[in-house]
């Protein structure tokens, strides 16, 4: 199975950047594959953040567009936070999945089949 342990998470000032890491093991055992940044804070429900795929296709929710950039290499997946606001807070958590990103990819968090155990992001 694949494994996914993030990194990176930490408290930062509005407007300033944080680069989150997910490595990925065993990523080779998935021939395509999409892997995705989600985020979950108290109260609301799991958010899809970013996501890129085995072909480099990226997407990304409109709320980080522009301040957001996800990328791979090898085993690890990344994800560059600029200009952070307060709402960005929370729980980010990577997931992989042995499909190509779709349009389900930001949404049916459900669909992905390895999680990682998060990492806590907080912007004040």
């Amino acid at each position: 199975d694949v494994q996914l342990v993030e990194s990176g998470g930490d408290s930062v000032e509005a407007g300033g950047s944080l680069r989150l890491s997910c490595a990925a093991s065993r990523l080779s055992t998935y021939g395509t594959f999409c892997l995705a940044w989600f985020r979950q804070s108290s109260g609301k429900e799991r958010e899809g953040v970013a996501a890129i795929d085995s072909d480099d296709k990226t997407m990304y929710a409109d709320s980080v567009k522009g301040r957001f950039t996800i990328s791979k290499d090898k085993s690890t997946l990344s994800l560059q936070m600029n200009s952070l606001k307060p709402e960005d807070t929370g729980t980010y958590i990577c997931a992989a999945d042995p499909a190509r990103c779709g349009s389900w990819s930001l949404s049916a968090w459900y669909q992905y089949n390895a999680w990682g155990q998060g990492t806590q992001v907080t912007v004040s």
